[in-house]
């Protein structure tokens, strides 16, 4: 393969990449934006087990429990559906740049082939 094809070959397998990933990002944001709302109100795991083994009682109140995301909303929004479609929206997009840091600082680069 001479180098024009293979950068062909890398640009093709960016583009494709980069739809995939645009794609899933808005997927993402869907999904934590408007379904989330829908999920079930039931307790998780570990609130069930200390219900049934019975210390959920002893429970204490976080440090961050009075912040700005607790409680899978946004504090300062009223409407409760809203407060938790921004929560998730916040929430992917946060992630979103975390990993996308890591990805970039820690990917390796492609090889440059060599012109002949």
């Amino acid at each position: 393969m001479d180098g024009k094809a293979t950068q062909r070959f890398w640009r093709f397998a960016v583009d494709k990449n980069n739809k995939f990933l645009i794609s899933g990002f808005v997927i993402s944001l869907f999904l934590a934006g408007v379904v989330s709302f829908y999920a079930s109100s039931n307790p998780d795991g570990l609130e069930k087990v200390a219900e049934d083994i019975g210390f959920i009682a002893t429970a204490e109140e976080h440090t961050n429990a009075d912040g700005v995301l607790a409680d899978y909303g946004v504090k300062g929004i009223e409407n409760e559906r809203a407060s938790v479609g921004v929560a998730g929206v916040i929430g992917v997009i946060g992630t979103a740049v975390v990993g996308g840091l890591l990805f970039k600082f820690l990917a390796r680069k492609p090889k440059k082939t060599l012109k002949q």
